[in-house]
Parts: structure tokens; C-alpha cells; sequence
């Protein structure tokens, strides 16, 4: 049986004497400015006073890793507005990896359930589940943000089941969205199928929801090499999000290839 723990924040967790010094250590956040700073808090407010946060098989939630996980969390959404997250209330925290049955279909089209070890997951009318030592090396810029992957998939979901086709701002045009996407996808998929080596998770090729939730990581935390491969998703991004972290984040060349 799970342990299971929960803690609500208090009224003001910014007011942590710890969270000016961990903000400054997160390059996610880097460049950020005074307008930005002070929406990011304000976000981060927000969430951790509506959502719930549970520690399960004995993992201790402490106000620092709270922090640590509304700080990923909320960048996303910094201009979008809190009802952004509105849809869901519950993040559950592992001390690992952890199993999880996951549906998946075979070149026939059939359906399968399987078990996977997952780092996390974000469950359509249900909360986000992380890794823990995953979600705790998010900030670093390295194109992999299990916090702000999850987040992606919720917000691919406000319109329904994720398929990579989140609601779009008014002054989005979904044909753009889609013809970037699409082209992207392929040529991406394509190369996988190929055996090339990439830059980009090639976790991204799964499908549709999976690229975007992928693409997301990499437009917060390698921006320049986003744009250089797939310009015209990064220019969907940057609209989508309201923000440009290539404007903000250092360029940064890639640790290796997949």
C-alpha cells in the first residue's frame, strides 16, 4: 500500500527565505526580467495555493521541492493566466521511477495495456505524477524537463484528449499550427525511422502529443536549437506561449546525439 502523505502550503510560500537564492540557481530561469520575475511569482503563488500535493511511498515533500516543481510548472504559463491549469488539482511526487500501465496500439490498430517504468505522466481528467530526481534536474538546460513536459500534456488537454493540438489564442491561425507541426513531425519521424542520429529526444517521434510536449521542453530550455531545426514550430511556440526564451537563455550547444 502507498504511503501517502500531503501538505498544503502556506499563505505566501515566496515568502521562504529560501526561494530568492533557489530561483537565482535555476538556468531555466535566467534572463527572466522584472515583469516576468514578478508574474512567475504570481503564478507560483497561485498554483501551490489550489493545487494538492502528495508524497507517496515514503517520499517527504518539503516547501524547497515544492518550489522547485511550481517554479518549472508555472513558467510555461507566465502570460498565459492561471486558469491555465485550472482543469486539474493534483501533483503526485515519487522518490523514483516508477510503473505504470499505459495503453498502446500495434501497426494493426489494436489496443494494449502495458507496464512501463515512467519518469511521469500526466493523466487525462487526473493529476501529473513525477519522478522526483527527474523533476529535480529539470532546470537544468538541457532539453529535458519532465515538469514542463506534463504541463504541455495538460495543456494539450484542455481541448480533449492530447494529440498536440492545444486550444489556440485567438490571433492564431490553426493552418499555421498545423503545417508546421505536420512537416515537422514527418521530418522528424522520418529521420528516427532511419536510424539518424538527432539533437532532439527521440521520444519526440512516439506521436503527435509526444512531439509537442517534447518540442515544449526544448523551446524553454535549448530555444536556439529549436529554432535552428524547426523554425516555423518555434515561431508557433513562441506565439503559443507568449514568450521567447531565445531572447532570454545563453545559446548552448547540446550535450551529444540520440
Amino acid at each position: 500500500m502507498l504511503n501517502l502523505l500531503r501538505r498544503t502550503p502556506p499563505a505566501d510560500p515566496l515568502a521562504n527565505p529560501a526561494w530568492p537564492e533557489l530561483g537565482r540557481q535555476m538556468p531555466l530561469l535566467a534572463g527572466l526580467s522584472d515583469c516576468e520575475w514578478w508574474r512567475l511569482e504570481a503564478r507560483m503563488r497561485h498554483f501551490l495555493a489550489h493545487k494538492v500535493f502528495h508524497g507517496v511511498q515514503g517520499f517527504a515533500l518539503s516547501q524547497r521541492r515544492l518550489l522547485q516543481v511550481a517554479a518549472q510548472a508555472c513558467l510555461p504559463i507566465i502570460n498565459l493566466g492561471d486558469k491555465a491549469y485550472a482543469d486539474w488539482k493534483e501533483i503526485i511526487l515519487y522518490p523514483t521511477a516508477f510503473v505504470s500501465r499505459i495503453p498502446w496500439h500495434d501497426q494493426a490498430g489494436l489496443v494494449h495495456e502495458g507496464e512501463w517504468v515512467i519518469a511521469g505522466q500526466a493523466r487525462q481528467d487526473g493529476p501529473i505524477l513525477l519522478a522526483w530526481p527527474d523533476a529535480q534536474r529539470g532546470p537544468a538546460l538541457d532539453g529535458r524537463n519532465v515538469v514542463i513536459h506534463e504541463c504541455a500534456h495538460k495543456l494539450d488537454m484542455m481541448n480533449g484528449t492530447a494529440n498536440g493540438f492545444p486550444p489556440l489564442h485567438a490571433s492564431m491561425h490553426a493552418a499555421d499550427w498545423t503545417r508546421a507541426f505536420e512537416a515537422g513531425f514527418a521530418d522528424f519521424s522520418g529521420r528516427i525511422a532511419q536510424g539518424e542520429a538527432v539533437s532532439i529526444d527521440p521520444y519526440a517521434a512516439e506521436n503527435p502529443a509526444e512531439f509537442f510536449a517534447v518540442l515544449s521542453e526544448y523551446f524553454f530550455e535549448l530555444p536556439h536549437l529549436l529554432h535552428d531545426q524547426y523554425p516555423a514550430i518555434y515561431e508557433q511556440l513562441r506565439q503559443f506561449y507568449r514568450q521567447d526564451p531565445g531572447e532570454r537563455l545563453p545559446l548552448i550547444e547540446p550535450a551529444g546525439l540520440y
